[in-house]
């Protein structure tokens, strides 16, 4: 498939920019530095700017799906929705955090007394966004939450799904690779299980 895919050098675009080439999918990697991008087979790097909707929208046209791997407090959803819409591409994947996800019925992992201070802003504009989505009828959106501990490791396939309450392992460790992370969204955009919906991967 054709993939746009905005943030390709970050922490999880990267690795979703291997696991794409890897299985043969063509990719524009949209990014502020293209220079930074790796050259491989089927990667063209374009620069973008995520609150230019006009421009983006341009650099979006003609993929079969987009996939968003930026930060939430570097980007306005608004302006991406915009531009992913007025590009005409139906498939958008969304690179999401774990904040969102139940702990218990009603309660939410970043309403939790224990929750990192220092990312309860991105997490709160995660879960406004992921809000924001579910009021969308005019794409064929996805967002995928990681376990609440995500982190470079190995790619091992080897990882459970959920909905929208947090995994954890046996030992009560809520944890997923980043490698692992980047299967199950590259699995959902080639076999698309979870439209209209938010899902999340742990082991």
């Amino acid at each position: 498939m054709k993939i746009a895919l905005i943030g390709a050098t970050g922490f999880i675009g990267s690795r979703l920019l291997t696991e794409l080439t890897s299985r043969g999918h063509q990719i524009t990697a949209i990014v502020r530095n293209p220079e930074k991008v790796p050259q491989g087979i089927g990667v063209t790097a374009k620069t973008g700017d995520v609150y230019d909707k006009d421009g983006l929208a341009a650099l979006l046209a003609g993929h079969d799906a987009v996939i968003s791997a930026v930060h939430f407090s570097a980007s306005d959803p608004t302006t991406l929705l915009a531009a992913v819409k007025q590009s005409g591409v139906k498939r958008y994947l969304v690179v999401g955090g774990a904040g969102s996800l139940e702990v218990a019925p009603g309660l939410k992992l970043f309403d939790t007394p224990e929750f990192p201070a220092i990312y309860l802003g991105e997490a709160r504009k995660g879960g406004a966004f992921l809000d924001l989505l579910k009021g969308e009828s005019g794409l064929d959106w996805t967002f995928l939450s990681p376990s609440a501990v995500i982190a470079p490791g190995e790619r091992t396939g080897q990882f459970r799904l959920g909905k929208d309450q947090l995994l954890a392992d046996g030992t009560g460790q809520s944890r997923i690779s980043a490698e692992d992370y980047a299967i199950a969204l590259v699995d959902e955009l080639e076999k698309p299980a979870h439209v209209r919906q938010r899902f999340t991967v742990g082991y």
